[in-house]
């Protein structure tokens, strides 16, 4: 079998214009404990911004889960028009890391495939995870997409793109030894370049504190366009980020993209630490995610809110950015990003 790279397929930047935005219902009161129906109408709020600009796909368990959503949005005056539900059963609901990863070749007789990685669950960290391991193959057939199947372990929210050849993840997730722990970092790299359709392998170090993923990539630093990234950084040098986003700060200043430019860095805040039932939360305004109507930012009722979307807005000129509020959200140890995965037009 030849590699997607090969035949010329590539994983695209979130912000390529999308077909469509793919999300888990969520339904597992474990990944919430006490507060998961606080969180439907923030997530049901960020279903309806998305899909002013794209269809919004959402994997359910049946017929009486896509009911229940669909009662859901139309209360809040969604168009059900640009909803479309599948009966592929999910864990949980966490589409970033368990959903498919689409490539595409607008060249190629088939313009999308599909890419069907191993998920575990962050290091079988949250078992069963059987179901959402599936979901991929399982919108390959509802699509009638190609699927590959890599053979290793890897999440959606452990790597960033530029498109243009670039891949940015972190070490503390990609080399930890419950991922895949035949593998050393050169052989990493090699699956991310042959599978993603990328030439460069940016690594950065460790994740925030709280983070369960082992360092996701997406609560700390992110591309913005092909040679701009933002990334947090903790103003608090007492706080346990400050040294661990420093250290990352100076990485990314020493980094070379394929031209030899250096990345263009933008600073963004973190919200005060966020704290429930005495556990530290991954709160990051990184979270965000990039659809085709606007870029949707987690907020957390902090005084760094407005700074953290202002400075996004900045980022993004050609699209507006909206804060929702993420505070009950993130007890399940996620955000807008964790949560969705984005489909590219061909």
């Amino acid at each position: 079998m030849t590699f997607p790279k090969e035949r010329g397929y590539f994983f695209p930047a979130e912000w390529h214009p999308h077909r469509a935005t793919w999300l888990s219902w969520p339904h597992k009161e474990a990944s919430w404990p006490g507060k998961i129906q606080a969180i439907y109408a923030p997530y049901c709020q960020f279903i309806k911004e998305v899909s002013q600009g794209e269809e919004v796909c959402i994997n359910v368990a049946d017929e009486k889960m896509s009911q229940e959503v669909l009662h859901r949005l139309s209360a809040i005056g969604v168009n059900l028009e640009n909803i479309k539900c599948y009966i592929h059963p999910t864990n949980d609901a966490w589409c970033r890391d368990h959903g498919p990863a689409f490539l595409i070749n607008p060249h190629a007789q088939e313009k999308k495939i599909i890419l069907d990685w191993g998920y575990n669950a962050w290091g079988d960290k949250y078992p069963p995870y059987d179901l959402d391991d599936n979901i991929p193959t399982l919108v390959g057939k509802s699509l009638q997409l190609p699927v590959y199947y890599p053979g290793i372990v890897m999440e959606g929210g452990s790597v960033d793109f530029n498109g243009s050849g670039t891949v940015l993840t972190t070490k503390a997730c990609l080399l930890n030894k419950n991922r895949n722990p035949q593998l050393n970092q050169a052989q990493i790299e090699s699956y991310l370049q042959n599978y993603y359709g990328v030439e460069q392998v940016l690594w950065l170090g460790d994740g925030i504190v709280g983070d369960d993923t082992d360092g996701h990539i997406d609560d700390i630093t992110r591309f913005v366009n092909e040679d701009s990234v933002v990334t947090v950084v903790e103003q608090d040098v007492k706080d346990d980020n400050y040294q661990l986003l420093q250290e990352n700060l100076r990485e990314l200043k020493k980094m070379r993209l394929i031209n030899g430019k250096q990345l263009n860095i933008v600073e963004l805040p973190m919200p005060s630490a966020v704290v429930y039932e005495e556990q530290r939360l991954p709160a990051s305004y990184a979270n965000f995610y990039i659809s085709n109507a606007s870029v949707i930012v987690p907020t957390y009722r902090d005084k760094n809110d407005e700074k953290a979307l202002d400075i996004l807005q900045s980022c993004f000129p050609d699209r507006k950015v909206v804060g929702i509020d993420s505070t009950d959200i993130i007890w399940g140890l996620g955000s807008w990003h964790c949560l969705s995965q984005q489909e590219p037009l061909t």
